[in-house]
């Protein structure tokens, strides 16, 4: 309860510029949040997707992968398709590498939605504190100006306190914020590489099962 009330009176110290920082702060969390959220679920559901994908290219069933890729929302489903629709049409690894490679760059934004929008708000909130900060030692200095002499330092001193609140304030926001901000990027990049990763084995899993021609044949061709 006294951790409660300390609380509560720094905040309450901190004067109006506490609000739109709290303000930041809620809106920082909720993002990270849903983002963290949608990023677990996606790698999930990208990973049995690709299981049953992979399933259904080792049996040849390409118009299997295609059907259900074409109707999934899920992206390594829509890419493992893109590819092997463009396989249909082209024996070129390159071509079918060109297609998977687009998929990837069309899940990319999906991913990385509002992830940017954290070290903004991380940002708004530091420079929030300042602002306050300030304004809060242009009002205390405008005080102790008019005050009496006696009581000018403890004034100073008093005022100065409540306004660096502010600042404290903006920072304790600021530092989840970019560390969430982080942790998302990294969870980002994990999923994207995943992808990379899984279109490279589409294109081995098709060679190896000599439905690509070799490499190096082509090459020298």
């Amino acid at each position: 309860m006294e951790s409660y009330d300390i609380v509560v009176r720094f905040f309450q110290n901190g004067g109006p510029f506490m609000y739109p920082i709290a303000v930041v702060l809620v809106i920082g969390l909720a993002i990270a949040v849903e983002r963290y959220l949608v990023l677990t679920v996606a790698r999930q559901r990208n990973r049995r997707a690709f299981d049953t994908a992979m399933g259904q290219l080792k049996q040849k069933n390409y118009k299997a992968v295609v059907d259900s890729g074409t109707e999934s929302t899920v992206p390594i489903a829509r890419i493992v398709a893109a590819g092997i629709a463009r396989y249909a049409g082209s024996r070129r690894r390159e071509d079918i590498e060109s297609a998977m490679e687009e998929g990837v760059m069309e899940a990319l934004p999906r991913l990385e939605k509002r992830t940017q929008y954290l070290a903004t708000l991380a940002n708004v909130a530091t420079l929030l504190g300042l602002l306050g900060t300030i304004i809060g030692l242009i009002a205390a200095f405008t005080a102790v100006a008019n005050a009496e002499a006696t009581e000018k330092a403890s004034m100073l001193s008093s005022s100065i306190s409540v306004a660096m609140n502010t600042t404290a304030f903006g920072l304790i926001s600021a530092i989840p914020l970019l560390l969430l901000h982080a942790v998302l990027q990294t969870k980002t990049t994990e999923i994207v590489d995943s992808l990379e990763m899984a279109s490279v084995k589409v294109v081995n899993t098709l060679a190896d099962a000599g439905a690509l021609p070799n490499k190096t044949r082509a090459a020298d061709q």
